[in-house]
Formats: structure tokens, C-alpha cells, sequence
């Protein structure tokens, strides 16, 4: 797929799923808000700030000259953070105006010849891009909730990786999704795999309400990410379990330095993983 404003592969009305309807309106919807709110905060990174987490550098290692691909990339701040530390960089995603921002983006910090922005629904990436090979695939916080099939994202995965090319995946840890609203009690099924729809008015950021409110999303216990990849031909390099976050998911976290942890004396809790892994030869 060319770099021009084309539409998700598969998203004539006639065939497109419910859910990835629902949901490519909810987030072309969401664009909008986050462009103007304090969370993403366009204008520092502008000015220079990364949105690339400590952990995720470190693990990730030195970028200098290498192909990467940011899959599900929304409106490109980590995508161009990795451009910004030497990166040749594509960035992904199905919503058209955020991938519209993460153009706009780019030019107004002088990344152009550097990052190019495609749109495309995850699992027609292949399609969006024939034939090419990266040295690096990553995704980010907050992605796989968006996913039904697991096994079939991380044969994507593997598909765009050249061998010995890396794969890194940060995400919230499905453990405190058991969790009640204070996270002081077990409420909920770990292993429920059930669609579930949300009708929700406002985006996890500041400002106003949607339009477009509703999202379907799924829970995947680690155990079925790091099978589904495995199973892509991955070979696992690490799991790392984090207890720290990056938005007060409940009320008792305190912020810190390097994001939200349960306070001292409370028995620690994972709240993100990150995962590397890398595509051996045939």
C-alpha cells in the first residue's frame, strides 16, 4: 500500500466485522480529542520530548540505521521517538486521521525522510506492505485488547520480520484486569474470552465526550500471548513483569518518578510485561 490517505484493507460496508467497525469509528473519533489534550501533549513533543518509556530503550537496544515497524501506532509519538534515536521508521495503524497527524507530525519535527505512515488494520499489514522485512517490530501499551485472534497477529508479527529481526511488545498485564475498581479484591474471570462491548463517553485522556463511544475489546491471559507467538516460529528471549504503570488504574497507586506503583508495604502487583523475541533462521 502506498503512503497516500487509503482506506483499511477490508472495510467495504458489506464485509467488515461489527467490532472493527465499531471500533475504527470510535478511534477516528478519539483523534480529535487527543490531539488537543494535556496527555499527549503535541506541543512538547514537538519541542523534543520522548514518549518512549526507560525500560522500552533498554530492552529494545540501539536503533541507529535499522528498519523498524510500529504496528498499531495511532498518531506516531513512539513511532517517531524510535526516529528520533536513529531509526528508519514505519508507523501503522487503521485510523486514517490519526495516521494523518502522525504525517503532520513528523514534517513539523523534520522526520520525514525518515518515517512514512501507512494505513492499514493490523492484520492486513502484510498486504500494506508486500515484501518487506524489518529489523525491528514493535508494539505498545494498550494495543492486544483490540485483537480477537491472537494467533493470527503474531503470524503477522513474524511475517514482517526479517531473520534474526526483533520483536518487542509492551502491554498492560492482564493480572489487574481481575481486579475490583479499588484493586483490593478478585472480581473478575482471568480467562474470560468473551467479546466484551463498552459504551463508553469519554477517551482514557482529557476533554470532551465522544461521539462515537462504543469499543469491543478482549482480555488475553500471558500465557495465550506468549503461545500465540511461540507458535508463530518466535523464539522467546525474555518475559519481564513490571510493577509499575503508567495511569493511576487505581485509586491506593501512588506516582512516582517513573509512573504509578502501589505504595510502600502493599503487597506489589504485576501491572505491565514486556516481551522480546526474536526470528531465528529457517
Amino acid at each position: 500500500m502506498s503512503d497516500g490517505d487509503s482506506a483499511p484493507t477490508g472495510t467495504d460496508q458489506d464485509t467488515t466485522p461489527d467490532w472493527l467497525r465499531q471500533n475504527l469509528e470510535n478511534w477516528n473519533d478519539r483523534v480529535r480529542v487527543h490531539e488537543a489534550s494535556d496527555h499527549y501533549d503535541l506541543a512538547g513533543f514537538r519541542a523534543g520530548r520522548s514518549t518512549l518509556r526507560d525500560f522500552e530503550v533498554a530492552e529494545v537496544g540501539d536503533v541507529t540505521g535499522k528498519r523498524l515497524l510500529h504496528l498499531m501506532c495511532h498518531m506516531g509519538q513512539d513511532t517517531l521517538s524510535w526516529a528520533r534515536l536513529g531509526a528508519e521508521v514505519t508507523g501503522l495503524d487503521f485510523s486514517e486521521p490519526a495516521v494523518r497527524t502522525a504525517r503532520a507530525l513528523a514534517e513539523d519535527i523534520g522526520a520525514s525522510d525518515r518515517a512514512r505512515f501507512v494505513v492499514s488494520d493490523v492484520y492486513d499489514a502484510a498486504a500494506a506492505l508486500p515484501g518487506e522485512r524489518f529489523d525491528i517490530v514493535c508494539t505498545g501499551l494498550g494495543a492486544l485488547v483490540w485483537l480477537p485472534d491472537l494467533p493470527r497477529w503474531a503470524r503477522v508479527v513474524a511475517s514482517l520480520l526479517d531473520v534474526g529481526g526483533t520483536f518487542h511488545l509492551a502491554e498492560f498485564h492482564p493480572f489487574p484486569d481481575m481486579l475490583a475498581e479499588d484493586g483490593s479484591s478478585v472480581r473478575y474471570d482471568y480467562f474470560d474470552a468473551d467479546a466484551q462491548t463498552w459504551d463508553n463517553p469519554y477517551t482514557y485522556t482529557d476533554g470532551p465526550a465522544l461521539d462515537k463511544p462504543v469499543s469491543v475489546q478482549w482480555s488475553h491471559p500471558l500465557g495465550e500471548v506468549v503461545t500465540a507467538l511461540a507458535a508463530a516460529g518466535l523464539r522467546i528471549e525474555f518475559l519481564h513483569e513490571h510493577d509499575v504503570t503508567y495511569f493511576r488504574r487505581f485509586p491506593v497507586l501512588e506516582g512516582t518518578p517513573a509512573g504509578y506503583r502501589f505504595p510502600a508495604g502493599h503487597p506489589r502487583l504485576p501491572l505491565l510485561y514486556s516481551i522480546r523475541a526474536t526470528k531465528p533462521a529457517a
